[in-house]
């Protein structure tokens, strides 16, 4: 029941700004945390971006908290990361992520290549 879309992934070059959402259904809106992770070839996935269910409490990685921006939009069901300035070390799946209990739940993944 629960699922989560992302879409927005593509290629750009460094520099280059992006606009990932990811639209959720299954579960009330604003009831849980969201965030987005990512995960590069060979690398185990890692936490980019976290945003409490009301949006007043954000974390983002050391790596990208300059530059990325995490927002959701409760009433439209929808987080998105909105990604500046970005460099080839950004370049990876990025997944939707939620929590409900102690079960995740994922989005199919979003390509993002950084790449001149």
């Amino acid at each position: 029941q629960v699922q989560l879309v992302e879409s927005g992934g593509g290629l750009v070059q460094p520099g280059g700004s992006l606009r990932l959402s990811c639209v959720v259904s299954g579960f009330t809106s604003g009831s849980s945390p969201m965030s987005w992770y990512r995960q590069a070839p060979g690398k185990e996935r890692e936490l980019v971006a976290t945003i409490s269910s009301r949006g007043n409490s954000i974390h983002y990685a050391g790596s990208v908290g300059g530059r990325f921006t995490i927002s959701r939009d409760n009433a439209k069901n929808t987080v998105y990361l909105q990604m500046n300035l970005l460099k080839p070390e950004d370049t990876a799946v990025y997944y939707c992520n939620t929590k409900i209990g102690f079960q995740d739940y994922w989005g199919q993944g979003t390509q993002v290549t950084v790449s001149s």
